[in-house]
């Protein structure tokens, strides 16, 4: 527990810095049971890498890796498409909050369209999957800590 308590404070103090604002959803319920649950069915981690190849990946890059200066909005005031790897700032956010992200899309603040007339909730949850499975385990372990505490 000490551990993860250290990991989570360093891994915080890494963010604490990072000026990207943070939208909030209304509609985004606190996270419960298998919302706190990392999916490690192979079946649907391929079929959201495949998704995300389709859709994501032109803006979000291959490997999830994000634009370079996603913390720095560009000309139009908006914010570039950050990392979904684990390195930026996506594991502060709970599974709904993602979730409504790709089906509402992230404007004012991002370019990212809504998803939600395109990709089906499974397809959505799939795709997140994916992307959570893409973070390395200290990064899912300080999100999972984070989401039980604001349970």
């Amino acid at each position: 527990m000490k551990l993860y308590l250290l990991l989570f404070t360093m891994l915080w103090a890494l963010v604490a810095c990072d000026s990207h604002p943070v939208a909030t959803s209304p509609s985004s319920p606190l996270p419960v049971g298998e919302d706190l649950e990392r999916n490690a069915d192979p079946a649907v981690i391929k079929a959201g890498g495949q998704l995300y190849q389709q859709h994501c990946a032109q803006c979000h890059g291959k490997e999830a890796e994000g634009d370079p200066a996603w913390r720095r909005p560009g000309a139009d005031g908006r914010y570039p498409p950050p990392p979904l790897n684990g390195s930026g700032h996506a594991w502060h956010h709970s599974k709904a909050w993602l979730r409504s992200i790709i089906r509402e899309g992230s404007q004012p603040q991002g370019n990212m369209p809504a998803w939600g007339q395109v990709l089906t909730d499974d397809e959505i949850e799939a795709v997140v999957a994916w992307f959570q499975w893409q973070w390395p385990d200290r990064v899912y372990d300080a999100w999972y800590e984070m989401q039980r505490r604001d349970i």
